[in-house]
């Protein structure tokens, strides 16, 4: 299973289109929040849900770009290997992000992951092959990659990190089942795990989940 680093980095479709920022620059933030578009989205319309937060003042924000708007060209719930390059090149451009706001002085307890659709997809799969101590991991209408599931594929801790993934039941794009599939792996790997499925929700955000990431960021502004 593919894992990004900085030894050796994935050169892929996303590594020359650059991420997109708002907020404080990383050496004057408090936090940081990485958030991941969805397919056919952009850049710009994710950092637009930072708005919908509550007081984010201190935070920088990150937005990685897909190239041509999409991190993978199918379904997510194909095998990994049909969507290749993309996955991984968008996997090591979240770990490039993630590199630098540590190299300013951002730890990853300070860092929240948050994706939609898409990119909530991508988000998650990188923080379950990558797990450490993040600020939070935020799945909107997302779980893990693959035709199927391995939990054995995953190891490592989470170390308590907050995880909140919100869905609707009837999702056309992410079937509720794999949603709970998700779920159990973080429960696996010591996450704080935060799961609620909406009956009848459209694919789109909610004022709960609003709700939900408001809370996350709270408990990273108030750490130590």
């Amino acid at each position: 299973m593919f894992k990004a680093s900085s030894d050796n980095p994935f050169q892929g479709p996303h590594q020359k289109t650059g991420t997109v920022t708002a907020g404080d620059s990383p050496e004057d933030a408090k936090a940081a929040m990485v958030m991941v578009h969805g397919r056919g989205a952009s850049a710009e319309s994710i950092l637009t849900l930072a708005n919908d937060l509550g007081d984010t003042s201190g935070f920088h924000f990150a937005a990685p770009r897909a190239s041509q708007s999409t991190w993978y060209p199918y379904s997510f719930l194909e095998p990994t290997v049909r969507n290749e390059p993309g996955l991984s090149s968008g996997l090591q451009a979240i770990f490039d992000i993630i590199e630098n706001l540590e190299s300013s002085g951002l730890p990853k307890e300070k860092i929240i992951l948050l994706g939609f659709s898409q990119g909530a997809c991508l988000a998650s799969e990188f923080v379950a092959r990558h797990p450490a101590r993040y600020g939070g991991l935020v799945a909107l209408s997302g779980g893990l990659i693959g035709n199927s599931v391995d939990a054995d594929n995953y190891s490592g801790t989470l170390d308590g990190t907050p995880y909140f993934v919100g869905c609707s039941d009837i999702d056309p794009h992410i079937p509720v089942e794999r949603v709970h599939e998700s779920a159990a792996v973080f429960d696996k790997l010591k996450a704080d795990v935060t799961k609620k499925i909406y009956p009848g929700m459209g694919h789109t955000v909610n004022a709960d989940e609003i709700e939900e990431v408001n809370k996350i960021i709270d408990r990273v502004l108030s750490a130590p």
